[in-house]
């Protein structure tokens, strides 16, 4: 076949009704928009090898969304293939003549529509947004894309520059030093060699297929006559030039050493002179085919040209069998006739690789523009140069800045004062146990003041022009696109250049570690490395920073009630902006991935202006993913629904960001919402985010999109679960806390890069494996929180059978020039269809819902300080564990003070002691002290979970210590202030005499001072109130004071310290356990082998009768046993102590411990401890309050010296008269 020819074509047919027969074909008599292609529709829904003609574009472009490079070889249904196969179940005798005619009537190869005509139908009628969209897709499946364009009607030729502008391509290079360097540029600002193929006339070697033997020789980047379903018309493609890049893995077997362009004209060059005039001009090395040389062939004058040139030019001869031969320097003859075309391209890539190593010219992709005669996209639609415009004005403020210094000074509102709130409101819904509601006010009040300050801040002009812009313009999608590519570009290398730092830093660490011999150096490393980190952090800036700059002007106005004075418009229409952006499309940061915190106050804001913009009865299925770091959650995301989130090694996502796709009015027949809601999330365990309390952060994070979603794709990296079967434990727990909020999630497990993706029964066991893991982790959840549950689907709905998947590897062959898999795209469709099944069944959400939710599911989140801290359930039964025996060793160390103080008190009544030292009581506690430290000892060392508890030993140690400490200290000044207090009482009684002396002088001085008038009593009163104020300042001076207690206070601390675990949120909002009806929320029913109350509960209906009447019996005798031991503490001759309220608390403990373990069928739940403790503190909060009074008012100087004031009073006036 000649390539030159389009054979089967009828030369009595007009171009121009050839290509408006193909779109009327095609049907395409339309604009095709990008919006209309990534809603889903019932297109979007069907993946199919082949299809009618009429489906034919829409089955290309969503392939291609999906980055299916089998989008060129769509096999056309014939439509008589259907009436053939209806034939072959008739019961007609066989008959050859009737059958082999039959075919005759078949579609000839010249009627079918040729693969790239599909594509450059597509590419003609796609709108900018589609366009750029649809190249970017191409390149991800490694294929060649136009670069010049010849319209089909009026052959202006067309440079679709736009359409590149969000491509970005990575390759490995080898440096002087043999390493291998990683280079990531946008391939726009790309410079690199180009090797230009044209060829003049007829020739019959095609030039695509040795193009990609040079590329990639296991994939048909330029598409050819010999690829899968190729016609002999081809009615779109004569004068396009495509281009592709050869980059680079590093390897030594890289065909090219560098990243190499090669450019390729379809058509006979000596038909499109301006495509071969640009090509030539810029390219390295020109590679022409030809059939043979011929001085009469017009075509011959601009090869003589090429030859005269500098640049190096290879002639491939079709109708020439001979090897390479180089005529003089740059120049070369190779033969293509009856040739090996593997020798052919050894030759070739020989040739191009001695012209190319000299770098003597480059390619940059941007120049073309430069050329005269041809139409640039971006220039010729006015919204797209506006847009750039208005960007580029933006990105000129940033010239020359430190990108880590950027964010500071541009986007000041979201910098230091917005992370101090953000943890100011994490302390507020996690208070301390001995917190008080004044420390609590003042911390409301530093959080005002926080927004206050913030609220002062300047908004920079970079933001003011943003907001105009926003506000004024009509380019606006043109412009955010604009600015995200500016932004990528201006960060890029920067970014880059960190990473590589940072690489290299953590290389250098690694060694030192290996050494021992360093310690000083390695630790300037470390700290090196930590600031290198540091500087990772606070360098991206994209549009999601500025987003989040809005959202922040936004809070600190809404906080403060009052616009800023430089905001050129009114602060509450600022939301309306950010639902704007989202209902084109754009991604929306849910949870700042900086301050790790959801900014609520702004989030809700922008889904009431969605709901007055979409309408309030406008629902969502909110689809999240959750997975570790670069195991392809964005890629996902993006193949499933033609999606553009941040993906590739470096430019990970952060924080969290939720981006709406819209449901066609044609399948809503079908599902019952109006939007997905793709929520796609940083990735855990990133080993970069040093100086993050990252295993809180991921958990929190982890428990937030899950229970925030209606279904939850777990991404996991091949098929080990362990890393996520981690944080899933955590979650599990986490919602079995928070028992507030209405949670109904789901999931299904994604397995990455399964290589055996055919064993079926390895399959099958790795899902068994799955299920059973998943069961085991939540019964040990359910039974540290005593909870219900008995697997994992009573928690997160769950089908072993249906809700795991394997993915086979993304990538077709190794990166950087592999496509992607096939394989993986048809997973991509098979979890796709998983997921609408899932939402077929749910109802989603309204979007006034999904508001309140993650409210609720934020504030839940805020209030539960203890489970995110820890590694998995198993953890946390360890802690729990050490809790008790913590709780235990306490008690010991202040049972054993309490009768030490008991002993010394009676000394000090005795008068046998005058002073308390600390040396005195700490070798009282010796002995308790040691029997302590030998059961901490054989705790850690003994118990089964010592290799868990380990990390808590020496924290623990501590801990008890500064306990020794603390009950010495409280102690001694306890007792010595009773031996103080005593011996002013005796001073006050020995002074008795001294202060009638003195009442008599001033009744004398008063006296002579009124010359022996008469007093009268209102003289005589202020005068002796003057003598006693005084008297009494004296002895307030010299008395320490004796404090009033709160005994709640003191509970609260106590649960917080000993008993960490208790959710914050019950401590806070208790119930009183004597005046409640039943206790059937307190408890659950057990068997002999595990907690099973669902089973019991259906057999017993509601909570037994015997039960409660056990229980109320219980909560009497705690109660009635727990005021007898508070009257035993005899407080009103000894003064209130804490020990008291841990005594008591152990009591209560032991108490509950003893009734499950007696004869009853049930077990309680962690809150009914709590509320029985608070319940009967409270009560007996008024007995210990009253004999803590008597105490004071029996030891308190200043209250035994006020009792004698009327007795003094009668002296005073007796000597008066």
């Amino acid at each position: 076949m000649n390539e030159g020819r389009h054979l089967g074509e009828d030369k009595d047919i007009e171009p121009a009704e050839r290509i408006r027969t193909l779109f009327h074909r095609l049907h395409l008599d339309h604009k095709l928009r990008a919006a209309d292609v990534l809603q889903i529709n019932e297109h979007s829904l069907q993946s199919h090898e082949s299809c009618a003609e009429e489906e034919l574009i829409q089955t290309f472009i969503q392939k291609l969304l999906m980055m299916d490079y089998r989008a060129r070889y769509i096999h056309v249904r014939d439509p008589s293939e259907q009436d053939h196969t209806e034939s072959d179940s008739s019961e007609d005798l066989f008959d050859i003549f009737n059958e082999m005619s039959f075919s005759n009537k078949r579609t000839s190869q010249s009627d079918l529509i040729h693969p790239m005509d599909v594509q450059m139908a597509v590419f003609y009628c796609a709108d900018g947004f589609l366009k750029q969209l649809m190249v970017t897709k191409l390149s991800q499946c490694q294929y060649a894309l136009p670069l010049l364009v010849p319209d089909p009607f009026t052959r202006q030729i067309e440079f679709p520059l736009w359409t590149f502008r969000q491509i970005n391509k990575s390759w490995w290079i080898r440096n002087t030093n043999n390493e291998i360097i990683r280079q990531t540029q946008p391939i726009y600002k790309t410079q690199t060699p180009m090797v230009f193929f044209f060829r003049f006339g007829s020739v019959s070697s095609s030039k695509s297929q040795l193009m990609n033997s040079l590329i990639n020789e296991k994939h048909n980047t330029f598409f050819h006559r010999k690829c899968t379903h190729s016609s002999r018309t081809r009615v779109l493609m004569d004068g396009v030039v495509e281009i592709a890049w050869f980059c680079p893995s590093g390897s030594y077997d890289d065909k090219f050493t560098d990243c190499v362009a090669f450019c390729n004209l379809h058509g006979d060059a000596g038909d499109h002179e301006k495509q071969l005039q640009i090509l030539t001009q810029m390219s390295s090395v020109n590679v022409v085919l030809l059939p043979r040389l011929d001085r009469n062939d017009r075509s011959m004058i601009k090869l003589q040209e090429l030859y005269k040139d500098s640049k190096t030019l290879i002639c491939l001869f079709s109708e020439d069998d001979s090897t390479i031969i180089e005529t003089r320097k740059g120049k070369y003859k190779i033969g293509l006739k009856d040739r090996n075309q593997s020798d052919v391209s050894e030759e070739l890539r020989r040739a191009i690789n001695a012209s190319v190593s000299e770098r003597l010219s480059t390619f940059r992709l941007e120049d073309v523009s430069k050329h005269s005669d041809i139409r640039v996209d971006e220039e010729d639609d006015d919204d797209c140069r506006r847009g750039r415009a208005a960007a580029q004005q933006m990105v000129s403020l940033l010239e020359k800045k430190d990108l880590t210094k950027v964010k500071e000074s541009f986007l000041p509102h979201q910098g230091k004062l917005w992370h101090q709130w953000s943890q100011k409101n994490r302390e507020l819904h996690r208070p301390r146990g001995d917190e008080t509601e004044m420390e609590i006010s003042r911390n409301k009040t530093e959080m005002r003041k926080i927004r206050q300050q913030q609220h002062t801040f300047d908004i920079s002009d970079f933001m003011k022009r943003f907001l105009k812009q926003m506000y004024t313009g009509r380019e606006i999608i043109f412009f955010i696109k604009w600015l995200r590519i500016l932004l990528d570009e201006y960060t890029s290398a920067d970014l880059s250049a960190l990473h590589h730092k940072y690489d290299e830093k953590w290389s250098t660490v690694l060694k030192l570690k290996e050494n021992h011999d360093k310690p000083e150096q390695l630790k300037a490393e470390q700290t090196e490395l930590e600031r290198i980190s540091e500087d990772l952090q606070a360098a991206p800036f994209g549009l999601e920073h500025i987003v989040r700059e809005i959202g922040q002007i936004y809070e600190s106005c809404s906080s403060v009630k009052k616009n800023k004075k430089d905001l050129q418009m009114v602060f509450s229409s600022l939301p309306s902006l950010a639902a704007e952006m989202m209902i084109s499309g754009f991604p929306l940061e849910l949870m700042d991935g900086d301050a790790a915190h959801v900014p609520v106050i702004w989030i809700s804001a922008v889904l009431d202006q969605l709901i007055h913009k979409l309408g309030d009865q406008t629902r969502v299925f909110v689809l999240s993913v959750l997975g570790i770091q670069s195991s392809g959650k964005s890629t996902m995301l993006n193949a499933m629904f033609g999606l553009q989130f941040v993906m590739g090694p470096g430019r990970t996502t952060r924080g969290a960001f939720m981006q709406l796709i819209r449901v066609s009015d044609q399948i809503k027949t079908q599902i019952k919402f109006d939007y997905i809601l793709v929520v796609d999330t940083e990735g855990l365990c990133a080993p970069e985010l040093t100086g993050r309390s990252t295993r809180h952060h991921d958990n929190e994070l982890a428990t937030f999109v899950v229970g925030l979603a209606n279904l939850t794709l777990i991404n996991i990296f091949g098929e080990n679960t362990y890393e996520m079967q981690d944080i899933l434990q955590i979650v599990v727990q986490a919602f079995m806390r928070m028992k507030k909020i209405r949670l109904n999630p789901s999931c299904v497990f994604v397995h990455q890069n399964v290589s055996d993706i055919t064993a079926g029964q390895k399959n099958m066991e790795g899902r068994r494996r799955l299920q059973k893991t998943l069961d085991a982790m939540t019964k040990l959840a359910a039974e540290e929180e005593v909870c219900d549950a008995e697997c994992f689907s009573d928690v997160i709905r769950f089908d072993g059978q249906k809700d795991v998947k394997y993915f086979a590897q993304l990538w077709e062959g190794n990166p950087p020039m592999a496509p992607t898999n096939p394989n993986y795209c048809e997973d991509i469709h098979d979890l796709k269809m998983t997921i609408m099944t899932h939402a077929s069944k749910s109802r989603g959400m309204m979007l006034t819902q999904l508001k309140y939710h993650i409210t609720d599911l934020w504030e839940a989140l805020l209030n539960e300080q203890f489970l995110f801290n820890f590694r998995n359930s198993l953890e946390i039964s360890a802690y729990r564990k050490l809790e008790t025996e913590y709780s235990k060793w306490s008690w010991s160390l202040h049972r054993a003070m309490m009768e030490t103080e008991n002993k010394l008190h009676n000394k000090i009544e005795n008068g046998v002691i005058h002073e308390v030292e600390e040396t005195d009581l700490h070798r009282e506690l010796k002995q308790t002290s040691e029997e302590v430290g030998k059961s901490m000892s054989e705790f850690f060392e003994t118990d089964r979970d010592a290799d868990i508890l380990i990390q808590w030993k020496r924290t623990f140690e501590i801990k008890i210590k500064e306990l020794q400490e603390n009950i010495v200290r409280e102690t001694k000044k306890k007792l010595n202030e009773i031996l103080q207090q005593r011996e002013l009482k005796k001073k006050i009684d020995a002074q008795r005499r001294y202060h009638e002396n003195t009442l008599y002088e001033k009744s004398r001085e008063l006296k002579l001072k009124l010359k022996y008038k008469a007093i009268d009593e209102v003289t005589l009163k202020k005068e002796f109130d003057l003598f006693w104020e005084q008297w009494m300042k004296k002895i307030i001076r010299d008395t320490p004071a004796i404090r009033d207690v709160d005994i709640m206070r003191d509970v609260r601390k106590i649960l917080s310290d000993v008993y960490r675990s208790v959710s914050v949120d019950h401590r806070r909002e208790s119930r009183d356990i004597f005046t409640l009806l039943n206790y059937s929320e307190y408890v659950v029913f057990k068997n002999s082998t595990r907690y099973a109350s669902r089973r019991v509960k259906e057999m017993f209906g509601i909570h037994p009768p015997e039960n409660e009447a056990q229980i109320r019996s219980l909560v009497s005798d705690v109660d009635h046993q727990s005021d007898k031991m508070i009257q035993s503490f005899n407080i009103s001759k000894m003064g209130y102590n804490i020990s008291y309220i841990y005594q008591l608390i152990d009591y209560i403990k032991a108490r509950l411990k003893q009734h499950e373990e007696g004869q009853v069928k049930y077990v309680f739940k962690n809150e009914f401890f709590m509320d029985l403790v608070l319940s009967v503190c409270k009560r007996a909060n008024k007995m210990i309050t009253d004999q803590h009074r008597l105490f004071r008012e029996a030891n308190d100087p200043v209250i035994y010296v006020e009792k004698k004031r009327e007795e003094y009073y009668s002296i005073f006036l007796k000597y008066c008269h």
